[in-house]
């Protein structure tokens, strides 16, 4: 009995420390986490020293708030034009840019900004001018002012995908979506 008694003492000792290691660890995971970026996000570059600019992935710790963003659309570049031609709205690179301004504007009013987005789907109607072919050229040049700048080298995990049409109407030629991490409050 007295054996038993000893066994039962030491397993319980046993635990406790593990359990008290395993929270100091992750204490300590979740504070360098902090330090590293606005939220608890590791973010995963591109493979073999890639300069593409997106992140190959982008890992969440559980209990951050994320933000899942409807998809936005372009803005008229020219509203003097016949709406629906491509003066309304403007070539890609001209309405991602409209749709980045209103993301940043919706963001920003979230209390977020693209530093907090892990996640971009674009959207990419096929351009007329382009023999039907989507202008990823157009929206590079456009995403790029955004994302992995100096200012801003925060990367999202990013898809982008060419469409038939969207449901704004002819001429739009662009929507993105995103999934921001909220930071935790301290």
């Amino acid at each position: 009995m007295k054996q038993n008694i000893y066994f039962f003492a030491l397993l319980v000792s046993a635990l406790l420390i593990s359990a008290n290691s395993y929270a100091e660890s992750q204490d300590k995971a979740v504070a360098q986490s902090k330090t590293e970026s606005q939220a608890t996000v590791t973010r995963y570059p591109l493979p073999n020293n890639s300069t593409f600019p997106i992140a190959r992935a982008v890992e969440v710790v559980a209990g951050t708030n994320l933000v899942y963003h409807s998809g936005n659309v372009p803005s008229a570049a020219d509203p003097s034009k016949e709406k629906g031609s491509r003066a309304y709205y403007g070539d890609t690179e001209t309405q991602a840019h409209s749709v980045f301004k209103k993301l940043e504007s919706s963001l920003s009013d979230m209390g977020l900004g693209f530093k907090d987005v892990i996640k971009m789907t674009v959207f990419i109607v096929g351009d007329p001018a382009k023999g039907g072919k989507m202008d990823f050229a157009g929206f590079m040049k456009a995403y790029t002012q955004y994302f992995g700048t100096q200012d801003q080298p925060n990367l999202p995990a990013r898809s982008a995908i060419q469409i038939a049409g969207l449901a704004g109407g002819p001429g739009m030629l662009i929507e993105i979506e995103l999934v921001a991490a909220r930071p935790q409050a301290n």
